[in-house]
C-alpha cells in the first residue's frame, strides 16, 4: 500500500492531466423547471420509501427532487469551505512539506472549483444556498486528535457526497446538467479520497494507540455524533416547505425515525464506517 507521500506526486500528475476550467466546463441553461424532470434520483430523496413520499404525485416528487439536489449541493459546498481553509493551514507544515504540499495546491484548487460549480447551480436556479445547521462547540483534544478530527470531517463529507455522485452521474432519468456536475465532482473526489484515506490512516496509526481509554471513548462519541449530524443536514425542513409539503419539521422528524430512511443512511454510510473500523477510529458499527 502506497503511503501518502508516495501517493502525492501521482495524484499531482493526475490533477494536471485532468485539469478543467469551471467557467467553460458547463452549459448553464437560462432557467430550469422544478416540475418538469428529475433532478435527484428518486431513490436518493430523503423521504423515499415513506408513506408520505408514496402519496405524492410524480410532479410533486420531481419538484421535491429539485430542492433536494439544491440541498445536497449546499451540503457539499459548506463541507468544502472549511476543508479549503483547513488544508491551507496545513500546507508547508513538517508532515506535509514537499510533495504533499505540492498536491495540496491542486486539492485546494479543485475544491474551490467545486464550490463555484455548486454555488452557481444553487444561486442561478433556486436563488438560494441552504445554510449549514451544525454548531461547532469548543473541545479538548488529545495529542493528534485535532488533526485526526479534521480529516475525519473531510472524509465524511467526501464519502457521503461521493455515494450520491456515483448514483447520479450516469443516471439517464435526471437532468443532464445535474448528472454532469456529479460526474465532474466524482472524478476529482476519487483523488481526494485516495489521499485523505491514506493520510488519515497514517495519523491514526501514529496517535490512537497512545490515547487513554477515556480519550478514545470521547473521540468515538464525537465521531458518531458528527456523522449523525451530517446526515441530519439531508433532512431539511426548508426543502420540504419549498417543495410545497406542509409541516417541514414534522416531515423531518418522521423521516429521521422511519425504518426505510434509517436503512438507507446505514447503507450509504457503510464504506466510511467500515474504514473507521478498519483503522481503529471506531470499535463498533453505529446505527444511524
Amino acid at each position: 500500500m502506497a503511503t501518502a507521500l508516495e501517493l502525492a506526486p501521482r495524484l499531482t500528475d493526475a490533477s494536471i492531466r485532468k485539469t478543467w476550467d469551471v467557467q467553460s466546463m458547463f452549459d448553464w441553461p437560462e432557467s430550469l423547471d422544478p416540475d418538469a424532470e428529475w433532478f435527484m434520483a428518486p431513490e436518493l430523496i430523503s423521504i423515499h420509501g415513506t408513506e408520505l413520499y408514496d402519496g405524492l404525485s410524480e410532479d410533486q416528487q420531481r419538484r421535491l427532487s429539485f430542492y433536494e439536489i439544491v440541498n445536497f449541493f449546499s451540503f457539499v459546498l459548506y463541507g468544502e469551505r472549511p476543508l479549503i481553509s483547513g488544508l491551507m493551514n496545513r500546507m508547508y507544515r513538517k508532515n506535509t512539506e514537499g510533495k504533499i504540499t505540492e498536491y495540496l495546491h491542486h486539492f485546494i484548487d479543485e475544491e474551490n472549483k467545486h464550490m463555484v460549480m455548486f454555488g452557481t447551480f444553487c444561486n442561478r436556479y433556486a436563488d438560494k444556498i441552504y445554510p449549514e445547521k451544525k454548531i461547532v462547540l469548543p473541545r479538548e483534544y488529545a495529542k493528534g486528535e485535532e488533526e485526526i478530527s479534521f480529516f475525519c470531517k473531510v472524509l465524511i463529507v467526501e464519502e457521503l457526497g461521493d455515494y450520491y455522485n456515483l448514483a447520479m452521474m450516469s443516471d439517464k432519468r435526471i437532468n443532464p446538467l445535474v448528472a454532469k456536475i456529479n460526474k465532474v465532482h466524482h472524478v476529482d473526489e476519487a483523488r481526494h479520497l485516495a489521499f485523505g484515506r491514506e493520510f488519515l490512516r497514517e495519523l491514526a496509526a501514529e496517535y490512537v494507540s497512545k490515547w487513554t481509554e477515556g480519550e478514545r471513548e470521547r473521540f468515538q462519541t464525537w465521531l458518531v455524533q458528527y456523522l449523525t449530524s451530517s446526515w441530519g443536514d439531508f433532512y431539511n425542513p426548508s426543502v420540504y416547505s419549498d417543495a410545497g409539503l406542509p409541516g417541514g419539521y414534522k416531515v423531518r422528524t418522521m423521516a429521521l425515525a422511519h425504518d426505510a430512511c434509517r436503512s438507507f443512511r446505514n447503507t450509504a454510510s457503510a464504506k466510511v464506517v467500515d474504514y473507521f473500523l478498519e483503522i481503529d477510529l471506531l470499535d463498533e458499527r453505529p446505527t444511524l
